[in-house]
């Protein structure tokens, strides 16, 4: 049996229907850019996500990028946030004028390190960016206070955390800001490109709305200077369509969660992923770790197991960010991630079978 990294066919297949039926009636209305569907998914979106405002931009990487200069990044203010992450999360911060400062992530749970994030805060630190990796809330708590103690804003980088929940609040609701992506493979994913910023203070999110389109506040009006990065109609209309599904979805990806808990406990030296406490996990990505990754990958390649690397070369030791100094060992914990996991299958309606014959495939690996 092969087992695809991930399926996203069967879900667009069983949305078919709705997802014509929305294109045909953008067709109809010729309506494209902004409009009536695009504030119906903003509205919905904030719901969902227990806040005020959400703004829908072109993507996920526009999300960041929009916040940090919303929030007011300049040239020359630092930025905390990790490496173990795509560096979307990091180079919004650049392009927005500022400089990354990367901190290491917790051990069992692979989020920042609320210890590493207080000691490395600086006079130029103006913002955190935690980032909810795997979809597991990072640990906001002591981040949060941290900011408020330091005067520091706090953006949640919630691309692969769609309905994740800390301490009974949804994520992307406890910073000043939330941005989320919804790339195809996301949790909620669009046909395309998309992504939104989420908030509870107007002149914030109203700042977001004039950046996404060219620094206008009326048409033609140009307030500032702005960028083209609007949420186009149609990519609107079809998350609507797919938000109504993502309890479901989430609620499905934890019971795959679950079955891979129990089929692969004890296995070898391979460990698991964790749920902390008072935190909601969505895994957009089920993440095991062992000396063996590479050997193991290949393994289940021969299979015919589908599996993916997230993400093997850590940005600190990145050609990108060469000009920060920082060699081997300047993030213990991040580059022992970046060496030892792997992402096995994951998707909403993966059945039992599929997640046995995964777990069958590693354990044959760790008993050979």
């Amino acid at each position: 049996m092969s087992i695809p990294f991930l399926d996203l066919r069967t879900p667009h297949r069983e949305l078919e229907g709705e997802l014509v039926a929305a294109f045909r009636a953008a067709l109809r209305d010729a309506a494209f850019v902004g409009g009536p569907a695009v504030e119906t998914f903003e509205r919905e979106f904030a719901a969902f996500t227990g806040t005020q405002q959400a703004v829908g931009v072109a993507n996920g990487t526009d999300a960041l990028r929009l916040a940090y200069l919303a929030l007011g990044v300049r040239p020359g203010a630092e930025v905390i946030s990790v490496s173990h992450t795509f560096i979307a999360t990091t180079e919004a911060i650049t392009q927005a004028g500022g400089r990354v400062r990367f901190v290491d992530i917790d051990p069992r749970t692979k989020t920042m390190d609320p210890g590493a994030a207080r000691a490395a805060v600086s006079a130029n630190t103006v913002g955190l960016v935690p980032v909810h990796l795997y979809g597991q809330p990072a640990d906001l708590e002591p981040l949060l206070a941290l900011a408020r103690e330091r005067g520091l804003w706090l953006v949640e980088d919630a691309a692969q955390a769609h309905g994740a929940i800390y301490r009974g609040k949804p994520v992307g609701s406890l910073g000043h800001l939330g941005c989320f992506s919804f790339y195809p493979g996301k949790n909620l994913g669009s046909l395309g490109e998309g992504g939104a910023v989420t908030g509870n203070d107007p002149r914030v999110t109203d700042l977001i709305r004039q950046l996404r389109e060219h620094g206008q506040s009326s048409k033609y009006i140009h307030a500032r200077e702005g960028y083209n990065a609007r949420l186009h109609a149609i990519q609107a209309a079809f998350l609507s369509i797919k938000l109504k599904r993502l309890p479901q979805w989430n609620a499905s990806r934890r019971e795959v969660a679950r079955w891979y808990q129990v089929a692969l406990a004890g296995v070898g030296d391979l460990e698991l992923p964790v749920e902390a406490p008072g935190r909601t996990h969505v895994y957009h990505l089920y993440v095991v770790q062992t000396p063996a990754r590479d050997a193991l990958r290949d393994h289940l390649t021969k299979q015919g197991i589908g599996v993916g690397l997230h993400y093997p070369q850590p940005l600190h030791l990145q050609e990108a960010y060469r000009e920060m100094g920082l060699g081997p060992g300047s993030l213990p914990e991040t580059e022992r991630a970046a060496a030892t996991c792997l992402s096995l299958p994951m998707f909403p309606g993966m059945t039992q079978a599929q997640v046995s014959r995964v777990a069958e495939a590693v354990r044959g690996f760790f008993g050979s």
